[in-house]
């Protein structure tokens, strides 16, 4: 039994061109064999129907009648690659079922994602192990989850005239618990072909992907370098040997003459007392059983990486469900800590705004406990994307008298936005008035 393959990129931006051209084979990767790319298979998305994979993700979010306004760096699409233990794959794929492994990927897509949502997937055959890349589209409907944590928390907002309306949100599709109930039903999907999940609660510890592979590499460059190294040793033996037979032969041709077989003789006599005929055969079968200890200390070798190699999916896998099971556990202790603290939240967001502004990690840490702090320096504001100096100014963080669990940044007893926009309107001021000065010393 084997395990499930499963991994989730978000696609950010206007185009995922570079990934389609991996897909789409319009350029070769060096893991890739180019005599199988012509068994890759589109399982969705035909050419002719969409034209490319950006045109199918473009045209679906048209077609879902999304009225919020999309933002460049939003994520438009989400890659899936399916696959599993490479063992099990080529079972799948030498007992003919690779069609009917494909049918019930395509419906596990089409379950948990919709149809409509799912506009592409193409088979790769000419990789180590056969895998499906799919591409979905994130569109969901219903209450934002923003919108749900308010409610909770009693905050009143704006009334939406529809919660049924759709919307482009990978976040609502990638939470941490869909994550796990996706690995969850892909198993189940996959169970049938000996796929299952790793085991969560592993103690395994992961090494990176690029760490992985070049142990790999280097270990092949050290095979190699030895076979090369048994080539050369057995070439020079052939030759060697080639050149004792020719002397025989020429021995032999010698012989012809009778007046020359006493001298034939003591060559041959001389040829075998220094054993040097039997000591290059005896040389270049030593030769033979090395490379043949050698070949099949390589396919031990071979045999090991591919060990290593399920070993570490099945590591990663485990590693990442573990991940997962941490990171819900601290949400749910920070989601209390801030329903037990009202004012625990307000600390955080307060914190991130004083190091955004400019001020270092110990000043901050003097701000969010109340205690006044005379700055000299550059402030810098996001909101008008330049940063303006402060000679000597007193700052503050102090609660808002409208909220208690509110607090706002001061300087100079002035807030943080309004004393910004007053050094803004200064800056301004004393540029016009440079300008005006140099208009007048222009003036003949």
């Amino acid at each position: 039994m084997g395990y499930i393959s499963l991994q989730f990129t978000k696609v950010k931006g206007t185009s995922d061109t570079r990934m389609s051209d991996h897909i789409e084979r319009k350029t070769m990767p060096s893991n890739a064999d180019s005599t199988r790319t012509h068994l890759n298979r589109e399982l969705i998305g035909e050419a002719g129907e969409v034209g490319n994979r950006d045109h199918a993700i473009t045209e679906r979010i048209q077609s879902a009648g999304i009225q919020r306004k999309i933002t460049p760096n939003q994520v438009r699409a989400i890659r899936i690659m399916l696959s599993g233990t490479h063992e099990d794959m080529m079972r799948v794929q030498q007992s003919g079922r690779l069609n009917e492994w494909c049918n019930d990927n395509l419906q596990w897509l089409y379950k948990e994602f919709g149809r409509e949502n799912t506009v592409s997937a193409v088979l790769h055959m000419d990789e180590h192990t056969p895998h499906i890349h799919a591409t979905v589209i994130p569109i969901v409907k219903g209450e934002r989850r923003k919108a749900r944590q308010e409610k909770q928390d009693g905050k009143k907002k704006y009334r939406k005239k529809s919660t049924n309306t759709a919307r482009l949100c990978a976040d609502d599709v990638l939470t941490r618990d869909k994550m796990i109930a996706y690995h969850n039903s892909y198993s189940a999907a996959m169970e049938k072909y000996g796929l299952l999940r790793g085991e969560r609660g592993s103690e395994a510890r992961h090494v990176t992907t690029a760490q992985y592979y070049r142990n790999i590499q280097r270990e092949k460059k050290e095979i190699e370098t030895e076979v090369l190294q048994l080539r050369q040793e057995k070439q020079e033996t052939q030759v060697q040997l080639v050149q004792a037979k020719r002397d025989i032969q020429i021995y032999k041709l010698k012989g012809k003459a009778s007046h020359a077989i006493t001298n034939v003789a003591e060559s041959f006599g001389a040829l075998f007392e220094n054993n040097k005929f039997k000591v290059l055969e005896q040389e270049n079968t030593r030769l033979y059983q090395e490379v043949a200890a050698r070949d099949e200390s390589i396919e031990n070798l071979q045999t090991n990486l591919q060990r290593m190699q399920e070993e570490h999916r099945t590591e990663l896998l485990n590693i990442q469900a573990e991940h997962h099971k941490e990171v819900s556990r601290l949400n749910r202790i920070i989601q209390k800590a801030f329903t037990w603290i009202p004012l625990l939240k307000e600390l955080f967001r307060m914190e991130k705004m004083c190091r955004l502004i400019g001020f270092t990690v110990e000043q901050t840490a003097t701000l969010v406990v109340g205690t006044p702090l005379e700055y000299s320096g550059k402030l810098h504001s996001e909101e008008h994307a330049r940063s303006f100096k402060a000679d000597h100014v007193l700052v503050q963080v102090g609660t808002e008298p409208k909220g208690r669990n509110k607090l706002f940044l001061s300087i100079n007893r002035i807030n943080i936005n309004d004393w910004f926009k007053e050094r803004l309107g200064t800056n301004q001021s004393e540029q016009m008035r440079q300008k005006q000065k140099k208009s007048k010393g222009l003036k003949i």
